[in-house]
């Protein structure tokens, strides 16, 4: 069966409809009439293309989205997608590889929009050991081999906390981006085991990524870093996540391993 392509309209209705907007809502933002706006979306009216640029940028709509705004139109796409091996994204990937080997002893990891390991320091290593090689076999999503049975699962003690941490962001990032593979991602995730969520009555200022590695148990502190100003799809859609111990015996152990 043959299926419609998307019109402009469609993707402004289901994106405005992704943010709760109305079209008063979206009107008054973008400093346009309601009329022209419903226009737009039910295809009486052609939006110019600083006008779906203007709507999209209200919308929060990712550059990879952006582009189909704008074929939708009848434009060119005009944000480039090149691979992170491209000799344009060097200066890019030196970036990360500064943070990454920077932030040494401890642990750092860059994922790309789906979370599959884009580029990891050395203290990651470690954390992955005995996981299933099924699991670490490029390209290693990272999601899929914290939460997996046969993953990092059994060694996180606090799975039912962070478990539910984990797939209320990844719920909020498929909402937002409106990307299926995500959003299939997500359905996987909660089909796994599901641990009693944990909680031992302390108020802690985030919530924490604790793991057994040998005969320790670690502790972390997890922070997000993404490039603010990308005009790039791919460097718009990297993710970099850097543990930081929140313990002395975390950071003591972590500092021997990485003599």
């Amino acid at each position: 069966m043959a299926t419609r392509t998307p019109s402009i309209g469609d993707h402004l209705r289901d994106w405005r409809t992704k943010r709760r907007l109305s079209q008063m809502d979206l009107a008054l933002e973008a400093e346009i009439s309601t009329r022209h706006l419903s226009c737009i979306e039910t295809g009486r009216a052609a939006p110019s293309r600083e006008m779906v640029l203007r709507l999209a940028e209200y919308l929060e709509v990712p550059l990879r989205e952006r582009n189909l705004w704008l074929q939708a139109a009848g434009f060119a796409p005009v944000f480039a997608e090149r691979p992170l091996d491209d000799p344009a994204m060097r200066p890019a990937r030196e970036a990360v590889e500064a943070v990454l080997n920077a932030h040494a002893p401890y642990p750092a990891l860059a994922v790309d929009r789906h979370w599959n390991l884009v580029a990891a320091n050395a203290a990651v290593a470690p954390l992955m050991e005995g996981a299933d090689p099924a699991l670490l076999a490029p390209p290693v999503n990272v999601m899929r081999l914290a939460l997996h049975p046969r993953g990092l699962a059994p060694r996180i003690v606090n799975l039912g906390q962070l478990r539910g941490h984990l797939l209320a962001r990844l719920a909020r990032q498929a909402t937002m981006s409106g990307d299926a593979v995500l959003a299939e991602l997500l359905r996987e995730l909660r089909g796994y085991p599901a641990p009693p969520s944990s909680h031992d009555g302390t108020d802690p200022l985030a919530i924490p990524f604790r793991l057994r590695v040998g005969g320790a148990e670690l502790s972390f502190l997890t922070t997000t870093m993404i490039f603010g100003t990308a005009a790039e799809v791919t460097l718009s859609e990297l993710t970099v996540e850097t543990f930081f111990p929140m313990d002395e015996a975390t950071a003591a152990a972590l500092r021997g391993a990485g003599r």
